[in-house]
């Protein structure tokens, strides 16, 4: 009924179920203290009792209703403080962990995903903490008071009405596991859905263009169908189990009723017990009843909590406590695998100097970009060890050593802020003079100047820029940010001449006084390079400079040679 792993996730606010609880109960209690008040006041009048005598039952349903309304009102308020933190402890917890893994992947679980379960997946929770744990608990000890009250009146229907009780959890674990199939279905569409829909809306320009905007539509449509039928099951299932539960918590009643009249009329039950009896019998279904109800809400969010506990068990990155002390960086017989079975690198070996341009190259799928994310720290090899100035990477304190690392891709992210804060996210400190002088480097400054200077936004996906513009924007926000290691991941790819040459100039004066690693398909930008690691498959088949390479006439020569032949037919075209 509960699961574990989830009612872990409460941490301290595990106080807040058992208050609500105990108030629940207190109101129940009250409940009763007002139904004996009535049933007394019925027996006072049937007696022609003296009008000062009504006076304690009518004492009593004041009493009883002022704490069935503070218990009411708290129990709400209560509801409602633990659901607020509950959503703030999972949401602090989901963002903690995609901090912890950094530059990690989160597997199978898609950005729509993650927004998915980070959002409307913790409001499902809220109502599975806030509404279905309290119930639960208290769905046990409500029938359990009240035949301990009503056993002392009449046992025969004390103990019907207990005997039928469990008929309701009965009917739950019945359609428990149906419902569990039902549910687990039902987040795996929604989320599904979301994720064709950001993934189409986000590629809607190039569906236009390649005019399979209709098909594309008619799959959405496929989808939205297909979530609305497993919707559709959703509610067909509610609806019978409540059906269900309504039967055994009325049929129930119905024959505690039942009892408590042949009571009074054939074995000398008082007819003001029999009375009290009648008025109670609802009450031992009705906490079960809400609880059964409350159960679907629970199921969905239990669905959406297994996804938001897969991604808080994920496996950390390993990182240490030292710090940073030589930013050459040594990778030493280093294999790494995706799947535990094909090896995507295999014994590499590499030096890159704490001054001088480093370059990796080779064609696509060779492994380039792996071994980016083996030095970010995104990745941890299946065999060998990568040294950050003689220490193990593994050792080191991610926040220094992020303190002395820059990567610049082709796809580096610029924040839909202004440019100058943009600068500021790098380094808080930086004066207008350093930011004027790291776009100069880049050739932007007077397009900046023309168009609203520092205090100019950039749009989302930098959408108002250029991609050449892009990329040396992102290269002087990171000069700016003035740090050892700079990793350059194809940052000159799909720009224009221009761009790539200033690029490639300020990376060139850059690895006079940093630790410069260039990763690239284009190997006319390395041909400056202090040394150059040739890779093929997973391996570093030959290293040196370029001139060294050039007269081996091996695999680094003849793709050179073809990318050279290539862009000069291009330029002769």
């Amino acid at each position: 009924m509960i699961d574990k792993e989830l009612f872990k996730l409460l941490g301290k606010n595990k106080k807040y179920i058992l208050i609500v609880v105990l108030l629940q109960v207190l109101g129940l209690i009250a409940n009763i203290g007002i139904t004996a008040s009535i049933c007394w006041i019925i027996f006072l009048v049937t007696a022609k009792k003296d009008l000062l005598e009504y006076l304690y039952p009518l004492i009593g349903i004041v009493i009883g209703i002022f704490i069935r309304f503070i218990c009411t009102t708290f129990t709400g308020n209560l509801r409602d403080i633990l659901g607020r933190k509950v959503k703030k402890n999972l949401r602090e917890q989901i963002y903690n962990k995609i901090v912890k893994l950094g530059m990690k992947s989160t597997d199978e679980m898609s950005m729509a995903g993650l927004t998915q379960v980070s959002l409307e997946g913790v409001e499902q929770l809220d109502l599975y903490y806030s509404s279905y744990i309290p119930q639960f608990f208290f769905a046990m000890l409500a029938p359990t008071i009240l035949f301990l009250i009503c056993v002392w009146i009449d046992w025969r229907t004390a103990l019907v009405l207990l005997a039928c009780v469990p008929l309701i959890p009965v009917s739950i674990v019945a359609v428990s596991k149906y419902a569990k199939k039902i549910f687990a279905k039902y987040w795996g569409k929604y989320t599904s859905m979301g994720d064709k829909f950001l993934d189409r809306v986000q590629g809607l320009k190039e569906l236009k263009i390649f005019q399979a905007d209709e098909a594309q539509h008619l799959k959405m449509n496929e989808s939205a169908e297909e979530f609305r039928k497993i919707t559709m099951k959703v509610l067909v299932m509610q609806l019978a189990s409540t059906t269900i539960m309504d039967l055994v918590a009325y049929g129930g009643a119905g024959a505690g009723i039942t009892l408590a009249v042949c009571g009074a009329a054939f074995w000398g039950l008082s007819p003001i017990y029999a009375l009290f009896l009648i008025l109670v019998a609802v009450e031992f279904f009705l906490p079960l009843r809400s609880f059964g109800s409350a159960f679907h809400i629970a199921m969905n969010g239990a669905s959406a909590g297994k996804k938001i506990i897969h991604l808080l068990n994920l496996p950390d990155p390993e990182w240490g406590t030292e710090e940073v002390k030589n930013t050459k960086i040594d990778i030493n017989q280093v294999s790494f695998s995706y799947d535990g079975k094909r090896e995507v690198l295999r014994n590499i070996s590499m030096s890159f100097p704490e001054k001088g341009m480093t370059a990796i190259v080779g064609e696509s799928g060779c492994g380039k970009s792996t071994i980016v994310n083996m030095i970010v720290g995104a990745f941890s090899p299946k065999t060998g060890n990568i040294f950050i100035g003689n220490v193990p990477l593994k050792n080191l304190s991610r926040e220094n050593y992020y303190s002395r690392l820059a990567v610049v891709s082709y796809n580096t992210y610029i924040f839909n802020e202004s440019i100058r804060n943009n600068f500021l996210l790098a380094n808080k400190i930086a004066t207008k003079e350093q930011i004027e002088e790291a776009l100069k480097m880049v050739n932007l400054w007077d397009f900046i100047e023309e168009n609203g200077g520092l205090d100019k936004v950039i749009a989302e996906d930098a959408s108002n820029i250029s991609g050449g513009q892009k990329q040396r924007l992102a290269l002087a926000i990171n000069l700016v940010a003035n740090k050892d290691i700079y990793v350059f991941d194809e940052a000159t790819s799909n720009i224009d001449i221009e761009s790539e040459t200033i690029i490639m100039n300020n990376i060139k004066v850059l690895s006079e006084t940093k630790n410069v690693i260039v990763i690239s398909h284009r190997l006319a930008n390395v041909v400056s390079a202090d040394c150059i690691y040739f890779m093929e498959n997973g391996e570093v088949k030959e290293y040196g400079t370029h001139s060294f390479l050039l007269n081996r006439k091996n695999g680094y020569e003849k793709l050179f040679t073809a990318q050279k032949e290539l862009e000069e037919g291009y330029a002769y075209e």
